[in-house]
Order: C-alpha cells, then sequence, then structure tokens
C-alpha cells in the first residue's frame, strides 16, 4: 500500500494517483469504496470546509481509529472512563433499540468528551435484506433519536455486519451518512477472554487501520487498556474516523475501508 514519506510534497502526484488505483468495487453490488489515504489525497493536502480539524496529519503520522459497534451498554461509562484516562478519541457506531433509547445520558457524554457518534441502525436489521424504505426507517430512526440527545445528526453510519448495496449506498447518501467498514477485528462476539482480544486487534494492527469492537460484550472493555498501551508503545496515534480521513470529509453514501499492508 502507497504511503506518503514525512516531509515531501514531491510525492503529491504519486499520492493522486494511487488513490484513483484505492477506488475498489464491493463484490457484486456496485458501490464504491475508498481508502483513508485516497480520501486525503482527493482533498489535495489542503483543509476543505467539513472536514475534521487535523490533531494529527494522518499522511505523515502512523494513526489508526478505534470503534466500538452496537452501544451503548453497561460497561460504555468505564470505557469512557479509560478512554479519558489514556486521552484517546473513539468513534461509536451507536444502535437506537435498547441502547440510544436506554442509555441517553450515555450518548450524550460520548458526544461531551469528543467522540464521534455515528449511527448503527436503529434495530441491527441486515441492510440487504430489506426494501428501501426498511432501510430508511432503520437510519432515520436513529439519526432522530441522537439528534434529540446531542443536537447534531450523525454523518457516519455501520451497516450491521458491514453488509451493504446499491439501495443502502442511495438512502445514505439521501440522508447524509457515510458508511465506514473495517479492517481490523477481534470478533469478540465469540469470546469474553480479555487477552485473546487483545492479542487478535494487535496481530491485525497496521497504519490507517480501523479496528472493530462491541462496547457490548463482557470481554471487550477490559482488553482495551492493553491494546491502547501496546499500540501506543508501538508509535501509533489514535484518531477518530474522520480525523483519519481529514483533510477529506467523508462522502455520504459512499463506502470507507482500510486496505491492510
Amino acid at each position: 500500500m502507497f504511503r506518503s514519506r514525512p516531509g515531501r510534497r514531491g510525492g503529491r502526484t504519486a499520492v493522486l494517483l494511487a488513490a484513483a488505483t484505492l477506488m475498489l468495487t464491493l463484490a457484486g453490488c456496485g458501490t464504491e469504496t475508498v481508502t483513508p489515504q485516497a480520501a486525503r489525497a482527493d482533498a489535495g493536502g489542503d483543509d476543505k470546509p467539513g472536514a475534521a480539524s487535523r490533531r494529527v496529519d494522518c499522511a505523515r503520522v502512523k494513526c489508526i481509529a478505534l470503534t466500538f459497534d452496537a452501544g451503548p451498554g453497561k460497561d460504555t461509562p468505564h470505557l469512557l472512563d479509560v478512554l479519558k484516562e489514556k486521552r484517546v478519541p473513539a468513534t461509536f457506531f451507536l444502535l437506537g433499540r435498547k441502547h440510544v433509547d436506554r442509555y441517553p445520558q450515555v450518548v450524550r457524554r460520548i458526544a461531551d468528551e469528543g467522540h464521534e457518534v455515528a449511527n448503527h441502525t436503529w434495530s441491527h436489521r441486515i441492510l440487504t435484506d430489506l426494501d428501501e424504505d426498511e432501510v430508511r426507517e432503520e437510519l432515520s430512526r436513529t439519526q432522530d433519536a441522537v439528534e434529540r440527545i446531542t443536537g447534531r445528526r450523525p454523518v457516519l453510519m455501520r451497516p450491521p455486519q458491514g453488509r451493504t448495496d446499491s439501495t443502502v449506498s442511495d438512502v445514505s447518501r439521501e440522508l447524509g451518512l457515510a458508511q465506514v467498514l473495517w479492517s481490523i477485528t477481534a470478533k469478540d462476539y465469540s469470546t469474553t477472554d480479555s487477552a485473546l482480544i487483545r492479542e487478535r486487534v494487535l496481530d491485525q494492527a497496521h497504519r490507517d487501520g480501523i479496528i472493530l469492537l462491541h462496547d457490548i460484550y463482557d470481554g471487550t472493555v477490559p482488553a482495551v487498556p492493553g491494546i491502547i498501551d501496546e499500540l501506543h508503545r508501538r508509535g501509533y496515534t489514535f484518531v477518530t474516523v474522520p480525523e483519519l480521513l481529514a483533510p477529506g470529509t467523508a462522502r455520504a453514501g459512499t463506502v470507507y475501508r482500510p486496505e491492510k499492508d
């Protein structure tokens, strides 16, 4: 995978050429997929209106994004304590039914503490099994619920199981939602072994990666401090998904997915 080198502006043309080759297609659905590198290159290296404020330049710094799906849950407040202590931002793809509506104060805290609040549908139905109106309802209900609590509508969503197609993309575009997949997963839904969850994440970690975890499973939150500490030791900087794409801005309807080295 192409990476720009620190301090080298002469690689701009190569970056743009690489961006063109990094535009992929999800098999069988005709949905455009863009990597974080391509999103940054597409912005031409300059901050654009609406782009995430760049605490760091991920073209120069070894960035990685920590994301959590299907919360908030009972362990999310402790997770937020850990993230606050370690000064790590994260992106939370929130589930509406029995989560956002059950823990509104936690949703508010996620937003207030500077994390990215995103959409993971209302009831975790597989969107590719639904018709257009059903997809719209799954996403809109969570959009509305989050906005009532935080005053802001999410701009990112993650389809359950990562399953998307042209209909999902069209509705996402209509609702102003970019789709975010992942490149690192601990499959924490299959184990309560925190050491194993930590090991799986660390074994897959790579620059510009997006880590998928779930803050609703018993083994996950206890694994997070060790994941953060080791990735910090390896020289990674944690960012939210919008920061990973900056100075590019996530485009509604587009699917963003990192490539592994």
